[in-house]
C-alpha cells in the first residue's frame, strides 16, 4: 500500500498501533505476574485492561473505515516488548522491590509509545473531521497518560526507595 494522503497514514497508523497495543497487553500482564509489590501488580492489571479497550477502540475506529486492523506488524513495540521481557522478567534480581522498579521502568516506555501513537492519531484525526473517532482516540490517550501517572507515583511513594534498601 502506498501512503499517499493524510487518511492513508491514518489508517496505517491504526493498524500500527493496534499492534503495538496487542504486543504490549501480553508482556503487561507478565509483568503484573512477576511484579511483587500488590499496588503495582494492581496498576499493571488495570494497565492490561487499559490496553485492552484500546485494542478494542482501534478494532471500531477501523471498521468505521472499512479497515481491518490486522496486517501491521509494529516493530518499534516488539523491540521495547523484547526488552521488558529481558530486563524485567528474565534477568535475576537480588530483591523484588528492585525488580518491581524495572517493571515501572518498563511498563512506561511501552506507556509512552502508546502516547505518542495516540497523540498522533488525535491530531490526524482532528484534521480529517474524523470527530467521532477523535473522540474515542483521545479517551485512550488521556488513560495512557493516566497509567504513566499511577507509574510514576508508586515508583516515587515507596517501590524506588524500598528498591534502595
Amino acid at each position: 500500500m502506498s501512503i499517499d494522503t493524510l487518511e492513508d497514514l491514518y489508517i496505517e497508523q491504526l493498524k500500527d498501533l493496534h499492534s503495538a497495543n496487542s504486543q504490549a497487553y501480553k508482556v503487561t500482564k507478565d509483568m503484573a505476574a512477576a511484579a511483587t509489590d500488590e499496588d503495582l501488580v494492581a496498576a499493571l492489571n488495570a494497565g492490561a485492561e487499559g490496553i485492552q479497550r484500546g485494542i478494542d477502540e482501534l478494532t471500531s475506529i477501523c471498521a468505521r473505515h472499512h479497515e481491518r486492523p490486522a496486517g501491521e506488524h509494529c516493530k518499534g513495540m516488539e523491540g521495547l516488548v523484547d526488552e521488558a521481557r529481558a530486563h524485567a522478567i528474565d534477568e535475576s534480581f537480588g530483591e523484588d522491590a528492585t525488580r518491581d522498579a524495572m517493571i515501572i521502568t518498563q511498563y512506561q516506555r511501552l506507556v509512552h509509545y502508546a502516547i505518542a501513537g495516540y497523540g498522533c492519531l488525535v491530531a490526524f484525526a482532528d484534521r480529517l473531521e474524523l470527530a467521532e473517532d477523535v473522540a474515542a482516540l483521545k479517551t485512550c490517550l488521556d488513560a495512557s497518560y493516566e497509567g504513566d501517572r499511577t507509574m510514576t507515583e508508586l515508583a516515587t511513594s515507596g517501590i524506588n526507595a524500598d528498591a534502595v534498601a
